[in-house]
Order: structure tokens, then sequence, then C-alpha cells
């Protein structure tokens, strides 16, 4: 019974493991897992962990305080009696007290501070946004190039395919005395390097693969496969203007959020350093008692003692700040710096940005464009390969043509699937900015 249910268990391990090889990874898959498990995602989440705290802290600075405390003391030598008198002797005291504060009035710094760690939390949770949206780029970009490396594959043993055909062909020539060794074994050349080709667009893919799956964090890209999206009738969109992919940008993307919510949060410490302006004003209380003993001298007990010294006590404290050196001038104009910086960051963020947009948009044109002439060149050079394919076949056209013919319709096939996936990414990339989903 054992070994049956170790024999199933076996079985499922193994079943399992075959679907996860034959399972096909999507954009979106790619994407969410990356999201999930990149270490510098999760590094910025604790990040926002971390400012969470310090808006806590902040909160909680509205909340009283309480503490207490023990004393035990001994003097040696000339002393005070329980008599108010001094002597040559020791004396031994014991002391207890509990004591509050509670801020009044602290110049408006605590719900400045406050606020300023709420801003401070948001802009973090933006910078949240930025890293997963950058981990989302890196996934699409290293999406399309398997993608790409993919179709080079194919094409490239596609070139092994007609080169094979055509040494089969020869070599039943040559069997007939209608084609020479010397077209054979060059024809075979051409397959030795088109295999050679091959190979090396394997590895490209392969390391293409790899680059994916470290990026999503995997153990291993064995069995790492993606899907195909249709490429067919890729291309012929209308692109939006630089300027109206920008405006969408600047409400939608974290990076602007995050540079406005601490441009906000300069604001709040401006408050706070002209806190120091103000006077504060805070309520205490507290209780506590003693016990005293002098060498030599009768004592009252120590439950007696502790009873008959027991006080309370309330207060208020009132500060008045009248001059600490500029300090707080000083620091006013420290605060109003770092607004004009933060300032001149958000400006900064702002001007990277719609370069990049300009970037993209010029690279989506250019991407179009050249698709559209790679179309028109993969066209023409399929109609040239099969005339010289069909006139090769009737003894009309030397092998050399046929092969430059072929390798010219092989490279237009490789620039149209280079163009069509360049497209694609471009027009990823323009919807990426208008703060939609990178989706093929």
């Amino acid at each position: 019974m054992k070994k049956v249910s170790f024999l199933v268990l076996c079985a499922t391990t193994l079943s399992q493991l075959t679907m996860a090889q034959q399972k096909q990874w999507s954009l979106r898959e790619c994407c969410d897992y990356a999201v999930e498990h990149n270490i510098t995602i999760k590094q910025q989440e604790n990040q926002c962990r971390q400012q969470e705290i310090q808006l806590s802290n902040a909160k909680n600075q509205r909340l009283p305080d309480l503490s207490g405390s023990a004393g035990q003391n001994f003097s040696f030598g000339r002393g005070l009696t329980a008599e108010n008198t001094y002597t040559n002797t020791n004396t031994s005291s014991t002391s207890f007290s509990l004591g509050t504060s509670v801020p009044l009035f602290t110049g408006f710094q605590i719900p400045n501070n406050i606020k300023l760690n709420q801003l401070n939390l948001e802009a973090a949770t933006q910078d949240l946004e930025k890293a997963k949206n950058d981990i989302r780029t890196q996934v699409a970009q290293a999406y399309v190039q398997i993608l790409y490396n993919m179709e080079m594959a194919d094409v490239a043993h596609r070139q092994i395919s007609i080169d094979s055909a055509q040494v089969a062909r020869l070599q039943a020539l040559l069997n007939i005395g209608r084609a020479s060794e010397a077209e054979l074994a060059q024809q075979k050349a051409t397959m030795a390097q088109s295999q050679l080709t091959a190979t090396q667009a394997d590895n490209n893919l392969q390391l293409a693969i790899l680059a994916i799956t470290q990026l999503l964090e995997l153990e291993s890209p064995e069995g790492f496969t993606v899907v195909r999206p249709d490429i067919s009738t890729v291309g012929g969109n209308s692109i939006a203007t630089p300027e109206d992919i920008y405006a969408e940008a600047l409400a939608t993307k974290p990076e602007i959020q995050a540079q406005q919510l601490r441009l906000r949060a300069t604001e709040n410490s401006i408050k706070i350093a002209q806190a120091g302006y103000y006077p504060t004003l805070s309520f205490s209380a507290g209780l506590g008692s003693n016990y005293y003993k002098t060498s030599g001298f009768k004592a009252d007990g120590f439950s007696k003692q502790m009873k008959n010294n027991f006080s309370q006590y309330l207060g208020f404290n009132l500060n008045i700040p009248i001059f600490n050196r500029f300090q707080t001038r000083n620091s006013v104009r420290s605060a109003k710096i770092d607004r004009e910086n933060q300032t001149l960051q958000l400006d900064n963020t702002k001007k990277a940005l719609y370069k990049e947009i300009q970037q993209v948009y010029y690279n989506a044109v250019a991407a179009n464009q050249k698709l559209y002439s790679s179309r028109q060149a993969s066209e023409s050079s399929e109609t040239a390969f099969r005339l010289t394919q069909a006139k090769y076949e009737q003894g009309k056209a030397t092998i050399t043509e046929f092969n430059e013919a072929k390798n010219n319709y092989l490279k237009s096939e490789s620039d149209l699937t280079q163009a069509r996936y360049e497209y694609l990414y471009q027009q990823a990339l323009i919807r990426f900015y208008q703060g939609k989903d990178i989706a093929f």
C-alpha cells in the first residue's frame, strides 16, 4: 500500500512539473509575478512601512506620557536629621514618584508634523508604484526580446530547411550527372553556415529567456515559454502627440505625484520651523512619597512615613521664546530653501518625463515608418526569391543567384519581424505613459 502511495505521489509530482514546464507566460503574468517577487520592490514596501511608523509616532505626540521613578540614597558624614538639625551621622532615604505631562499648545508643531508624515507616506507609496512601473517596463522589454529571438530562430531554421532541400536536390542531380561536385559542396557550405546561424539564434533565445527569468526571480529558466501575440496586423495605428501623452502622464505617473506630495510637505516643514516663534504650554501632574532614616535616631516606620509623606501635584508650564541665537529664524530660512529645491526637483522630473515621452513618440513614428518599409521590402524580396527559385530549378539561374535571393528574402523577413516587435513595444510604452497597463 505504501509503495502504491509513493508511486502515485511521484506521478503527481512529475505531472505538476510537466504542467509547469508547459505553461506559457503572458506579459501580464510576467509583470505581476515580477512585481510580487522583486527584491527592490520589497525593499520599497519596507520603506512605506517605516514611513507608517513615523506617522504613528507623529500622531502619538498628542498623547500624555507617563513615567515612574524610584530612588535609594545613602549619605555619610554631616547630615540633616528628622528633627531638622545637623549631626555627624549616616542617613538614608527612599523615594517613589509617578508623573505625567500633556502638551496643550506647541505652536501648531504637532498637527503640522502629522501632516508632514502623512504626505511623506503618500510620497513613499508613489515611489513604490514607480518601482513597480520600472520593473514592468524591464519585463516588457525582456519579453519583446524573447519574442524577437523566437522569430529569428524560426527564420534561421526555415533557412536550414530550404538549404537542406537544395542539398538533396543537387545530390540527386549529381547522381544523374546534371550537377557538379562544386555546386553540391557550395550548397553544403551554405547549409553549414545556416546551421551556425540557427545555433546562434537558439543561444540568443536562451539568453533572453534567462534574462527574463532572472527578472522574475525564478530559480531556473528550464521550461519557460511565453505567449506569442498575433503581430500580423501590427502597424497603421494613429499615434497621439507628445503634448497629449504628456498631459495624461502628468495626472497619472507616480514620479510626478511623489514630487508634488513632497513639495506640499515642504510647506509643513516651514510651519514646523515657525513653531519656534510661538510659546508652548504643557500640563503636568504627579504623585510621590519618600522614607527617611538617620542612623542613631528614632524614625517612624516605613509604611507610616510613606503614608505621611505622600504628596500630589498639578502644574502648568508656559515657555515663551525670547532669543535663541537666531536658531528659529535660520531654521525657517533653511526650510524655505528646501521648498525651492523641491520646486526645482519637481520641474526637473517633469522635464525628464517630457523628454522620455518625446523619445518614445519619435521612436514609435520611426518604428511605424520602418514597419511600412520593411513590409514592402519583404513582399518584394519574397516575389524575387520565388521567381529566382523557379528559374534555378529550371536551370536558368545559378546557385549563387539562388542563394543571394534566398538570403535577401530571409533578411527581409527578419527586418520585418524586428520592425513589428519594435513598433509593438513602442506602442505599449505610449499606452503606459498614458496611465494604462503594459499589454500587447
